[in-house]
Parts: structure tokens; sequence; C-alpha cells
């Protein structure tokens, strides 16, 4: 019997549906970071050492989707959508597009990206580690473990009853903050 092949994502015409994807894929991650602040401990206890008032950003760039989220002042992170107020103390740059296409369809890691040079970073790259750790925790959290695995460098040790009831929290949390703001 002849193995199935791989559907390789870079050999489709996908030019028109990479943006609005991107797009949608940054709500998402913004509304999750949000919702996921606000119910998981590990994630909490790195959104604190943040000082207050600490704005981020994710983008594409040089003029496509972006992403904002402030740390309130009840220590949690807000999804301000895809304005900032201010400069973001931490931005993180996509170069292109494509780029971050490869990262939001889980063909390519974020730790793959940036050695790969398709990320810029600008602000302080202690911050930004933990921005990158409370995206990994949730992503553990809330992604099946074979799409996880694609997008961590490390898939971390969860039990079945821990992802489970984590990922339900911050699915919870987020339908509520979509209803409720």
């Amino acid at each position: 019997m002849k193995k199935p092949q791989r559907l390789n994502l870079s050999e489709l015409n996908l030019g028109p549906v990479k943006r609005p994807y991107v797009v949608l894929m940054l709500e998402i991650i913004g509304r999750g970071l949000e919702a996921a602040s606000q119910v998981d401990e590990k994630i909490r206890r790195e959104v604190e050492r943040l000082p207050p008032g600490f704005m981020f950003e994710m983008r594409v760039l040089p003029n496509g989707p972006r992403m904002v989220m402030e740390k309130t002042e009840q220590g949690q992170l807000q999804y301000l959508g895809r304005q900032a107020p201010r400069t973001p103390d931490v931005s993180l740059k996509f170069k292109h597009l494509t780029h971050a296409f490869l990262v939001f369809s889980f063909q390519e890691g974020t730790a793959q990206a940036f050695a790969n040079d398709r990320l810029l970073l600008d602000g302080d790259i202690g911050y930004s580690m933990k921005l990158v750790r409370c995206l990994n925790r949730m992503e553990s959290m809330i992604l099946p473990k074979f799409v996880a695995q694609r997008a961590l460098k490390r898939y971390p040790t969860l039990s079945l009853p821990e992802k489970l009831l984590g990922g339900s929290r911050i699915y919870s949390r987020l339908a509520k903050n979509l209803v409720w703001n």
C-alpha cells in the first residue's frame, strides 16, 4: 500500500488567502493570550513580571496585519486590536506576509522563524522571552498536541487532565470575553 503524501502548503497558490488568514490568526492569538492571562497561573506569573502598562505588538512589515496587547492594572494582558495608542515596548515583526503565514499555518515554529531571520525584535529581549513563554504555554494548552509540536521548539510535559482542563478554561474565558467585552 502506498503511503499518503503529506500536503505541502507552499506548493499551493495561497496568495489571496494569506492576508485574511494572518489577520484571523493574530486576532485568535491576541484574544487567546488575553483569556489565558486571566485563567492560567503560569502565564499570570510571567505577566506579573512585566512593568505596569507594558505594551507589545506582533505585526507584518511593512504595513501588514497587526495585533497589540497591553498589561492592565489588574496584571493581565488586554487585547487592544490593531491600533497602538503609543509606541509599543516590544515589537515582534515578521519581515513578510509569507513568513507570518509559515508560522501561523504551523509549517515553521517561532524559534525556527527567528533562526531563519524571518522575524525582527524591537525592544527588550528579556520581555520578549516572557511573551514567547506565554505564547508557548497558551499554544500547548489550546492546540491539539500534534499541531502544537509543530509550533513549539519543545512541547511541555502536560498530563491529559491538565491539558484538557487548562484548554477548556482558556476557551471558556475567551468566549466569555467575547460576549461581555
